[in-house]
Parts: structure tokens; C-alpha cells; sequence
């Protein structure tokens, strides 16, 4: 009798085994048959860091931007070591500014002077340094973002965004993609000034009206987009999942996959 109950009692314990799993296993598995999804959003993989790189200076003056940048291991125009690993869009031209005013799309500015053109009016202003992959450097010394008043092309006023506001600005994608090196993964980047996301904000991202919750600011891959005009919509939203009343909150921007004629 007692040999059959050890028979029955190691049986039990294997049929659990073999119907349970880890705890790791079972969330694997629950996220491969998330149903109704289109797209995957994965974290980006681990980029070169340039933890000293730093704008120490940003003025607008008679339609001129000027910026000065610190000495670091971190320069405009050339390539990131690590572009040819990321599967995704590159700037042939190299490290860039990208430069961000209101809620336009950003310009990407390969020297640390150069001409623009703003309206009168009051405006934000939001300065990173990007890798030639135009993924942006997310640290404080890396960004300038400013409350602005312009005059005849000109900052007459420029104050650092208020602190108890919290900011969220598009980054990538952006334009045109064309071939499969491009379309395949797409990024997704922007940038948040006087906020972290966690259990504070977090970014609802609607891709194509998907929705996906970010809670990391990191860039994103986007895979299974469509050829042809996709359109994301990205909101700074509360621990409540509602939307942060905010200056340029929320953003859309729509964009371009193509197929290279050459690939086909």
C-alpha cells in the first residue's frame, strides 16, 4: 500500500509539472498568443553611450541657431560605431542635432551653426544630440529645452521648461523608409522633458490605432508595419491612464514605408 501511494503522490507531482510550468515559461507563453495585435513593439537593442557628451549652449539670433557642445568622445557628422548592427534607418551624413520646435517634426542639423527660421510668437524648444541612427542621447546634459519668445527671428526671452511641467515630444519615425533594411524595424524614439515614466506617466503609443503602453523611456522596435502610410499618435498619459493636460499633448505624425524597386 505504501509503495502505491508513492506511485500515485510522484505522479501528481509530475502531472503539475508538466501542466504549470515557471512562472517565466507560462508568461512566454501567454505573450506569443496575445490575440487581436498587429504589431510588436520590443525594446531597442543597447546602443554606443556617450554619458559625457553635453549642449553647454543654444541661442537663436537673426535666423541663426548656434550650439555649443562640450569635449567628449561625441561628434556631429560622423557615424556611430555601432549603425551597421541595428537594422534600421541610418543617416548617411552622420551624428546630428535634432532640433524641435512646438510639435513640428524635428530638423536634423549636422554642424553646430546653422541657419532657421521661426515666427514670432511664444514656442518650445527642444535640442538632443542623435546618433547617426537618430536614436536620441537621453541624458540631462545631452538636451536643452526652453520656453521661448521670438521676435524677427530672434530669442528676445528664453526661460528652461518650467519644472511641474511635464513634456512629451515625437522624435522617429519620420519621412520616407524605403527597402526591406528599413521597413522591417522601424524606431520608435521620443523625448521626455520633466517626466518619468513608471508608476508617475507613461506613453500610450496608438500605431495605426493599436495601442501600446510604454512605461521605459528607451527607443522601440515596430514590426509587421504595412507598405504605405502609417500613422502613430503618441500621449503623455497619468498612473490612471489618462491624459496629461500639457502644452503639445498629444502628438500624430504620419509616415512612408516603401519597397525598393531593386529588391524586387
Amino acid at each position: 500500500m505504501r509503495t502505491l501511494n508513492l506511485f500515485f503522490a510522484v505522479l501528481a507531482l509530475s502531472l503539475a509539472a508538466c501542466q504549470g510550468g515557471s512562472s517565466e515559461q507560462k508568461q512566454g507563453q501567454q505573450e506569443e498568443a496575445a490575440p487581436g495585435m498587429k504589431y510588436t513593439v520590443t525594446p531597442f537593442s543597447p546602443s554606443k553611450s556617450y554619458p559625457d557628451a553635453r549642449i553647454e549652449s543654444m541661442s537663436f539670433n537673426n535666423g541663426k541657431f548656434e550650439f555649443v557642445l562640450n569635449e567628449s568622445d561625441y561628434q556631429l557628422g560622423v557615424q556611430t560605431p555601432d549603425a551597421t548592427q541595428k537594422m534600421c534607418a541610418n543617416s548617411a551624413q552622420g551624428q546630428h542635432i535634432h532640433l524641435i520646435v512646438d510639435n513640428e517634426p524635428y530638423a536634423a542639423k549636422y554642424e553646430a551653426t546653422f541657419d532657421y527660421e521661426i515666427p514670432d510668437g511664444d514656442h518650445y524648444i527642444l535640442a538632443f544630440l542623435s546618433r547617426s541612427y537618430h536614436e536620441s542621447i537621453k541624458t540631462e546634459g545631452a538636451h536643452v529645452a526652453v520656453k521661448a519668445v521670438v521676435k524677427g527671428n530672434s530669442m528676445t526671452e528664453s526661460t528652461p521648461t518650467p519644472a511641474n511641467t511635464p513634456m512629451l515630444f515625437y522624435s522617429r519615425p519620420k519621412g520616407t523608409y524605403t527597402g526591406k533594411a528599413e521597413t522591417e524595424k522601424v524606431m520608435l524614439d521620443f523625448y521626455l522633458v520633466n517626466a518619468q515614466l513608471g508608476s508617475d506617466y507613461k506613453v500610450k503609443a496608438e500605431i495605426n490605432g493599436e495601442t501600446h503602453m510604454i512605461d521605459k523611456w528607451q527607443p522601440y522596435y515596430i514590426e509587421g508595419l504595412p507598405m504605405g502610410e502609417n500613422t502613430i499618435k503618441l500621449t503623455l498619459v497619468d498612473s490612471e491612464g489618462k491624459m496629461v493636460d500639457t502644452p503639445l499633448n498629444p502628438v500624430t505624425r504620419t509616415f512612408t514605408l516603401q519597397a525598393d524597386p531593386a529588391e524586387g
